[in-house]
This record gives C-alpha cells, structure tokens and sequence, in this order.
C-alpha cells in the first residue's frame, strides 16, 4: 500500500472526505500490510460508520490503482481511546514516524514520511523535508478535539528524527 500511486490515489479520496461532520481523518500512515490512522468521532456509531467508509475508500483506491477489483482490507479495526496529552503525542509520533520503526535504514535526513500526512502536519520541532505543494489539497482534518489540536503541545513538538517507542528529545 506505501506505491506512489496508492499514496496519490488515497490522499485524492481522503481530500474529498476527510472530515464527515461526526467523523474525522487527523492523520494517517499506510504501510505495507496496514494503516494507522488517528480520527475524532462524535461517539461509537460515528467511529464505525467512519472507519466503514475510510475501509471502503481505502479498498476504492488500492483497487483504482492496481487497476483491479475485490476486497483489500480485513473487516477490522483496532480502536483505542485516547485520555491524556502525553497519549495523544505519543500515537500523533506513532503514526506519522511508523515507517521509521520498521525500516530505520531507508530513513536517512530529515524527511517527512511521503506515506503518511506528516507532509501536512505543523507539529513538527524541526521542518522535515517534503513535496507539498500549497495548492496540493490536505487530505486530513484539522482536529477539533483539544487534546489533538493543542493540548499534546504540553508534551513537546515531535522530532522528524524520532523514532516511536523510544524516547524523544
């Protein structure tokens, strides 16, 4: 799923729908074999039909991609709440630096992950690299929550350097 054109594909369909009034994509991340994303939802309901329908566009783009049809994910999320400032930047670095974890050696420099919305993240401590342009529509959603628009700021802006699981400077 990290192929330019499923990244392309999915931040196309995530721009048009990223933000469903009691549903929002605040950041993502594809790997491979899997996506991390971090949403806001109104209550449960709203988490489920969201997460159907980032599912099915997920499926949409993969599929209009690879020029090909059937299903792409497994008809499951893990979800987890997240209570506190430090929880929440913690998963804010897990998302957008995953790919750092798993494959520390193609990460050299500072560069933002190109698979994930770290491209569009103002979080950062240092800028990382990135190809954005300002035209280039964000498909993600600026948070409305709190705790995902300012209050993991207590916690300190996230290194591009980082890696998730170990400390931060």
């Amino acid at each position: 799923m990290r192929s330019v054109r499923v990244v392309r594909a999915l931040e196309r369909t995530f721009a048009e729908a990223c933000d469903r009034g009691d549903f929002r994509v605040v950041h993502y991340t594809l790997q491979s074999t899997h996506a991390h994303l971090l949403v806001e939802a109104t209550d449960g309901a709203a988490l489920g039909r969201g997460m159907m329908a980032v599912g099915a566009q997920l499926a949409r783009a993969v599929n209009r991609a690879y020029r090909r049809c059937g299903p792409v994910l497994a008809e499951r999320f893990h979800a987890r709440a997240l209570r506190t400032p430090r929880e929440v930047r913690n998963a804010i670095a897990y998302v957008l630096l995953n790919a750092r974890r798993h494959t520390r050696r193609v990460w050299s420099g500072l560069a933002a992950d190109p698979a994930s919305s770290g491209r569009w993240f103002d979080g950062w401590r240092r800028n990382p690299l990135t190809n954005v342009r300002m035209s280039d529509p964000t498909p993600v959603a600026r948070p409305r929550t709190w705790l995902l628009a300012t209050g993991w700021r207590r916690h300190g802006l996230i290194d591009p350097s980082e890696v998730p699981g170990g400390k931060h400077a």
